[in-house]
């Protein structure tokens, strides 16, 4: 590799690489419209925006490391701007899915939402988030999944409630859990359960097949939250 062009100077090298800051970025407007799709409840379509995102967050890396992004635009933070794309698609929308989706009770809904934002937000500030080997330390703010299967399986109010819960404590439990692509053994399969799992799920289902119970099949609203 050539030595880096002065900064401003454009060339195919930089243009390549800030396009990689730019998919990065799209995780941002997935969050949007998946956000968008929630305040209508439209829950299948949010979690296609999800999928989708996911896809961009296991892609993106990849492609920085090839191009050497962190070299050739140093002005721009590769890993602060995954923190600012990654905690809207994993926590903020996902909890606001969570809090107003009608499948926990209606008296803790809320306080599990706001649990799951601050246990999220606290866990992307932990600069020991991850191990030496690639692995999560502690559950890793992966919200998003827990709200697709809690969408998908319709446990009964409660039990969806200690599910949360549960989850969120691990958020600072002492165990590890497996990096989606950094672990090469365990590549294929998490892909497996983690993206391609879901999304082919949400294709195959309709909306309200994934609806909560009680829902209105044409409502535009989520259900609301006292």
């Amino acid at each position: 590799m050539g030595p880096t062009p002065p900064e401003g100077q454009m060339t195919a090298r930089t243009a390549a690489a800030f396009a990689v800051h730019v998919l990065t970025a799209c995780g941002a407007a997935c969050a949007l419209l998946a956000l968008i799709a929630a305040v209508r409840a439209e829950w299948a379509p949010m979690f296609l925006w999800f999928g989708l995102a996911l896809i961009i967050d296991g892609v993106d890396g990849s492609f920085a490391r090839r191009l050497r992004v962190a070299e050739v635009l140093p002005r721009w933070s590769g890993e602060m701007l995954d923190f600012v794309v990654d905690f809207p698609t994993y926590v903020f929308v996902p909890a606001y899915a969570i809090a107003a989706g009608g499948l926990l009770p209606q008296s803790v809904a809320l306080a599990l939402g706001l649990v799951v934002t601050v246990t999220g937000a606290l866990y992307f500030a932990d600069r020991r988030m991850k191990t030496s080997d690639s692995y999560f330390r502690s559950f890793p703010a992966l919200w998003n999944v827990a709200a697709f299967y809690l969408f998908l399986l319709k446990p009964a109010p409660w039990l969806g409630a200690i599910m949360i819960a549960m989850l969120a404590a691990a958020t600072f439990a002492p165990i590890h859990f497996v990096h989606p692509v950094r672990v090469p053994r365990w590549r294929v399969l998490i892909w497996r359960r983690w993206c391609c799992g879901p999304c082919s799920r949400c294709l195959r289902s309709s909306k309200t097949s994934i609806r909560p119970p009680g829902s209105p099949r044409h409502s535009r609203r989520s259900r609301s939250i006292s």
